[in-house]
């Protein structure tokens, strides 16, 4: 059976108290991710809804021959989807749930709880003799509420925005340490669940980002030519973590809350997050926040090296980044692979309908007065921001995969040939051992090296870059405190090899120096990686694959991923040991011990023959036709590289692969409701914060979370099988349905939503749009 792995990279938009509905996605995202583990597993079925996502497993094992698990291994998010991603990367940890937020924005993202004390009406400072001008503003014909607000919950909104704009003079109404508060709560909730089998498997990188505006900003270094160097100020500020599955926590719980609370701070509403905040919060709660210095110094190491970390004020991410497609792209990179990877990027869209100069469907436009525009260019342009030149960035993406395959293709015929010339056609019919494998790559390898001609200097050259790259960065990321830059430590290093004889890296006739056979053999796992990846791809059904069986076929690819496991292991931070960041932090005085200590520990002239071992083993069985086709791709690896790294850099075959990119909204999701987000979600009103100043809003919008949820991702699940291989419609309808009643069921069981309203969807569920209409 066909063993393939889903990787999502989920992004949340910020959007404002939309959040609510993303969250409910999110939920579904999170037991999707259980089923899946717990089919790998062979455990039992659960019960809800990851019954109904386990049957659709099952459908795809039977009827697709595909054994799928589904790893949300990147998430980024901005405003309060970032708050979502945080909570849902602790929770594919550790596998707890997260039901604590749920409780969170359904009883706390509430206008009148997140106001802060000192605001509220009847404090000193609140404007009680402005009640009857605000009664009067919320109540005059044309008002915003009015136009905006249905009319079963105008009171409501009208009296909770009364005491919101009767708050405080000249300051945020809602309290800064409340909002951190609440965060803490949610996440001391979370931890005190028992954990359950995490959903990243061991050793598997799970990264973490969100957005946060730095208000004031750090000034930053320009490299000019004339003048040298000038300065400018940056304003954005990323704030990433990186987990593995088996890791305990995604990160400890201040750095956890710092981020929630700088990336959800609306400005305006909230007071800018301060370092001092959170070191109060930790201070009241009992708390040794034990990792602030390491996470000051790796999000605001510029605020650090200033010395002004008490004047650095964070505010929303979204006011810069709202849809923080850029970090989850520049993840992608070395990730590790045992089976076959269909990646995606799902980005979660409450109202893509909705731009702020455009007001609410259905509603006048009317002429851009003077606070409009103000607001529109600070505020709400930079917010609505279109995601074209992102996908844009993961189309020329797949676009240079395709070219690359392109290229292998056009070369195939003749490596073939010169590969079945040097080394004989007869060896390829008997059974690969270890011991001849390892002779033929390397005879192979030097041919490639000797024919390749010109070419094989601006060859070596990419592979020399790549490699120090590699190292570059692998030393920077272990480095303590302060972190140089990577081109420092490149500069040092290339300095260091060339002193010390590595001057040239071509040798005549040989095609590489005694020196670079060396370095490569040592350091150049990039190769291997690349090397093993193309000999993945042979295996998949629409390429060599396809004509052997199944169980054949299958069996082979575990040999090769397996392989490929061996190697993306080494390639990072933390399988150099605990003794590799005080040899890094003396990279400028040291560099020969920080490449001593990667070569040890990666040991690959002792790696190399254990994948060779497993390559034969998992060859042999395959008929001697496919088998000599596999083995002339595996050995003549070395002239497809050459012709292929220095066009494509560095990243040649290394996680590059075609990405496909799917929504999440009310527009896409139609099983129970079509009409897009006006038709299913009320935190819509009020310009998106109708959620914010009703309970029975935020229900609703969680609500339609889980079921938008729950459709989308069984069409992508579903959608990663051949197209031969599709499921039955009806058969998707039937698992569809279960999903959506299960939700449901689980919900009515919970408590915390209206009956009435469960009821009400209930009743749509069994109907069918098809019966409505």
């Amino acid at each position: 059976m066909r063993e393939k792995e889903l990787r999502i990279a989920l992004i949340c938009y910020g959007g404002v108290s939309l959040a609510v509905y993303m969250h409910g996605v999110t939920k579904e995202t999170w037991h999707l991710a259980r089923a899946a583990n717990e089919a790998a597993s062979g455990a039992p079925p659960s019960r809800g809804v990851e019954s109904a996502y386990r049957r659709l497993l099952d459908a795809m094992a039977k009827k697709g021959d595909t054994r799928l698990r589904v790893v949300p291994d990147i998430l980024a998010g901005a405003s309060a989807g970032g708050l979502n991603a945080i909570f849902l990367g602790e929770a594919l940890l550790t596998g707890r749930s997260l039901d604590p937020l749920t409780r969170l924005w359904l009883d706390c993202a509430d206008s009148d709880v997140l106001v802060a004390p000192e605001a509220r009406p009847g404090n000193r400072f609140s404007k009680l003799w402005a009640q009857p001008l605000v009664e009067w503003a919320l109540r005059r014909p044309g008002n915003a509420v009015t136009r905006t607000v249905a009319p079963e919950t105008r009171e409501e909104v009208r009296g909770k925005l009364s005491r919101l704009i009767r708050s405080r003079w000249f300051a945020p109404p809602f309290s800064g340490i409340g909002m951190a508060r609440l965060i803490d709560d949610a996440l001391v909730a979370m931890l005190r669940q028992e954990p359950g089998p995490s959903l990243i498997p061991d050793g598997h990188p799970v990264d973490l980002f969100v957005t946060a505006t730095d208000f004031r900003g750090s000034n930053m270094p320009l490299r000019l030519h004339s003048p040298a160097m000038a300065r400018e100020t940056e304003h954005r500020l990323p704030i990433s973590f990186r987990a593995h599955g088996g890791d305990p926590v995604m990160a400890p719980r201040p750095d956890l809350v710092f981020a929630a609370r700088a990336t959800s701070s609306f400005p305006g509403a909230f007071p800018p997050l301060t370092v001092a905040e959170i070191e109060a919060l930790a201070t009241e709660r009992g708390q040794n926040w034990d990792s602030r210095e390491e996470f000051l110094h790796r999000v605001m190491p510029h605020h650090v090296h200033a010395g002004d970390i008490g004047n650095v004020a964070l505010i929303d991410g979204a006011v810069l980044v709202g849809a923080p497609f850029a970090e989850a792209i520049a993840a992608l990179s070395g990730r590790p692979a045992t089976r076959e990877v269909d990646r995606r990027f799902i980005y979660i869209d409450p109202r893509p309908d909705f731009r702020m100069g455009h007001g609410n469907p259905g509603e006048p436009n009317r002429e851009i007065g003077f606070f409009s525009a103000i607001f529109g260019a600070l505020s709400a342009i930079p917010r609505e921001q279109p995601i074209r030149d992102d996908l844009e960035r993961i189309a020329d993406h797949s676009r240079e995969a395709a070219r690359l395959r392109a290229i292998v293709d056009a070369l195939r015929p003749e490596v073939e040939a010169t590969v079945d010339r040097l080394l004989g056609r007869t060896l390829f019919l008997d059974r690969p051992t270890p011991e001849r494998l390892t002779k033929w790559r390397r005879r192979a390898q030097q041919a490639a090296a000797e024919n390749a001609g010109f070419a094989f200097h601006s060859y070596a050259r990419s592979k020399y870059a790549g490699i120090i790259e590699n190292l570059a960065g692998l030393i920077r990321r272990a480095h303590p405190g302060d972190k140089p830059s990577r081109e420092s430590i490149a500069s040092t290093l290339s300095g260091f090899l060339e002193h010390h004889g590595l001057a040239s890296l071509s040798g005549g006739k040989t095609g590489a120096s005694e020196e670079a056979i060396s370095f490569f053999r040592t350091h150049d796992l990039g190769f291997r990686i690349r090397r093993l990846r193309l000999l993945a791809r042979r295996l998949s059904p629409g390429d060599i694959g396809g004509a052997l069986p199944a169980e054949k076929r299958n069996a082979a690819r575990d040999a090769v991923y397996e392989a490929l496991s061996i190697y993306t292991r080494l390639d990072g931070v933390e399988a150099l040991g605990p003794g590799f960041p005080p040899v890094a932090s003396r990279i400028f005085s040291d560099p020969e011990a920080a490449l001593a200590h990667i070569a040890a520990t990666r040991d690959l002239a002792e790696t190399d023959p254990k994948v060779d071992a497993l390559l034969a083993d998992g060859l042999s069985p395959l008929p001697r036709e496919q088998r000599r086709v596999l083995l002339l791709a595996y050995l003549g690896f070395p002239f497809y590289d050459i012709a292929t790294l220095p066009l494509l850099g560095a990243r040649g075959f290394d996680e590059f692969e075609p990405i496909k990119v799917d929504r999440i909204s009310p527009e896409d999701a139609s099983a129970i409701r079509g009409g897009g987000a006006a038709e299913s979600l009320k935190g819509i009103e009020f310009y998106n914060f109708g959620a914010f100043f009703s309970r029975a809003y935020r229900e609703n919008d969680y609500l339609w979370g889980r079921l938008h949820g729950a459709e989308r991702l069984i069409d992508i699940t579903a959608s990663t099988l051949e197209p031969e291989s599709a499921l039955p419609a009806g058969l998707m309808a039937d698992i569809r349905r279960e999903a959506f009643l299960a939700i449901l069921a689980e919900e009515d069981e919970a408590g915390q939503c209206s009956a009435h309203l469960i009821e009400a969807l209930r009743r749509e569920v069994m109907e069918g749009p098809a019966k409505r209409e």
